[in-house]
């Protein structure tokens, strides 16, 4: 109990809006400093059109006891993947491109964890760690720390290691929170492990909880998605603690400067799962990019986005900002900006990269119902004059193939390496169409009874196949994807879209003089 100098109580009439005195209670002696708390009561003494609120008036020394608990609540990211196709793994390791590429996914930070530590209160500290390969002292670690809370964020390939996480700590006495996209999908699944399962977005779910706990009212379950007042408005979106990191570790740090996207693909398991597709106010990632470069002087920027360029007047304002520093980075697009020549001009002198677009298929019929509106099987013919255009700006991009759609044969793997080589694409990416939970394309695998097992998650990869092809069995459809894998990433073919990269910075530096 904390010693009340004054009570002061008003009841308010909820027709009328007059404010009418109650009850006084005086000082006997005036604090010198003070601070109020206005809470909302019932009474039962009062009219049911009368609300009784609660005007507190406690001396500053009172405030300090009511604050000097102090919290601790350690982040988990469980980064990296394992590839368990072991022929496929023993050949990336002499892949050069596929290696790059590899290394940069594994070297990116969890901005989902740097964003909830943003929205903590004072009154809680953060540890920030990422837990690739570890051992029993990395464990010992955090339990040094003595935290109150342990929060994780994981991928779906790594889950299973999480939940054996979850429940190794618990054993210890903490308090175990999971949430991310896997939890989002099958949360019920979670709960088996986690004292708390945080469904969708995390930033006013993640204060509310951690006033519950200091409360004692820890719930077992919060969702954006079931529980509209826990839906974030980017406009309230704070700067992630960067500074947790050590920068040393990481070839490039992530912003988020959109959620979700508009498409709706059937396969994809990204942010717009857990939310409608939004866009932060152009001033909040000016300020994000001035705490990166506090940290960092010369940082590379990847793009937390499923779809960065949908509304193009933002979008517009957004490369405009960029263009204001001399920062490299990275997003991910579609080929929609190949037809706005006023943004396209905006990109090149923005200092961007490269932009990673999912053209998914070389096969136009295996476009045909992927999205809601089929839209990519619309933009199918423009590909390869899309793909010219957007290099011709001495932009690189970086184009994303799909393997295993029913819709694919055999000729499919000689048609995508043909359409790489033809279309000058300067970088490239092929993944297995793989069923992430909660997406159409795993209810729809399910209700085929097409998956090899119930649960899969930790061969959700994207390089090892974890349903039943519909034109391969599922040996035939690994070799095949390895075979193409050895042509596109050999060091010849390296080589040469490096060659073609070159032309494109020629033609960004040709570009720029202009």
């Amino acid at each position: 109990m904390h010693k009340i100098e004054s009570l002061c109580i008003f009841t308010f009439n909820a027709k009328s809006f007059n404010l009418a005195f109650f009850k006084t209670t005086k000082l006997k002696t005036k604090p010198k400093s003070s601070w109020l708390v206005l809470t909302r009561k019932s009474a039962d003494f009062l009219p049911r059109t009368i609300h009784s609120y609660t005007l507190c008036l406690i001396t500053q020394n009172n405030k300090k006891q009511m604050t000097s608990r102090k919290y601790k609540a350690v982040l988990i990211s469980m980064s990296g993947v394992r590839v368990y196709n072991k022929k496929l793994l023993e050949l990336g390791l002499t892949l050069p491109g596929f290696v790059d590429r590899s290394e940069v996914i594994a070297s990116l930070p969890s901005l989902g964890l740097l964003t909830l530590a943003s929205h903590t209160p004072k009154n809680w500290d953060i540890v920030y760690i990422e837990l690739d390969d570890y051992n029993d002292n990395d464990l010992n670690k955090i339990i040094i720390e003595k935290p109150d809370i342990i929060a994780f964020s994981s991928l779906t390939a790594r889950i299973y290691e999480t939940y054996e996480l979850a429940t190794f700590f618990k054993k210890q006495n903490f308090k175990i929170i999971i949430g991310g996209l896997h939890t989002s999908a099958l949360p019920r699944e979670a709960m088996k492990y986690a004292d708390t399962v945080i469904q969708g977005e995390g930033e006013k779910i993640w204060v509310q909880l951690l006033l519950d706990y200091e409360e004692g009212k820890l719930k077992s379950f919060y969702s954006s998605l079931l529980n509209s007042n826990y839906s974030f408005d980017l406009n309230n979106s704070k700067t992630p603690k960067y500074e947790l990191l050590d920068i040393s570790k990481y070839n490039r740090l992530t912003i988020q400067t959109t959620r979700g996207c508009p498409l709706h693909c059937n396969f994809c398991a990204a942010s717009r799962t857990i939310s409608s597709y939004k866009k932060k106010p152009i001033h909040l990632i000016e300020k994000e990019l001035n705490k990166i470069l506090e940290v960092w002087d010369k940082p590379f920027i990847e793009l937390a986005d499923d779809n960065t360029f949908v509304d193009k007047k933002w979008s517009k304002e957004l490369l405009k900002l960029f263009g204001k520093y001399n920062i490299k980075w990275f997003t991910e697009t579609d080929i929609s900006i190949a037809y706005d020549d006023e943004l396209l001009e905006l990109l090149a002198k923005s200092n961007c990269a490269q932009v990673l677009i999912g053209f998914e298929t070389s096969n136009s019929e295996g476009l045909k119902g992927l999205d809601r509106n089929n839209w990519k099987y619309q933009q199918y013919d423009n590909y390869i004059n899309a793909i010219e255009k957007i290099q011709s700006y001495g932009i690189s991009v970086n184009g994303c193939f799909i393997l295993g759609f029913d819709t694919d044969t055999k000729e499919t793997f000689i048609e995508t390496e043909q359409f790489i080589t033809k279309s000058g694409l300067s970088e490239v990416q092929i993944t297995l169409l793989t069923p992430f939970p909660g997406t159409d394309l795993y209810h729809q695998l399910k209700k085929e009874k097409r998956l090899l097992k119930s649960e899969y998650w930790d061969k959700c990869t994207l390089f090892d196949v974890t349903f039943q092809p519909k034109n391969f069995t599922v040996l035939e459809l690994e070799n095949l994807f390895q075979n193409l894998m050895s042509k596109i990433y050999s060091p010849e073919s390296v080589l040469k879209r490096r060659s073609t990269f070159k032309q494109v910075l020629r033609n960004k530096i040709t570009y720029n003089k202009k």
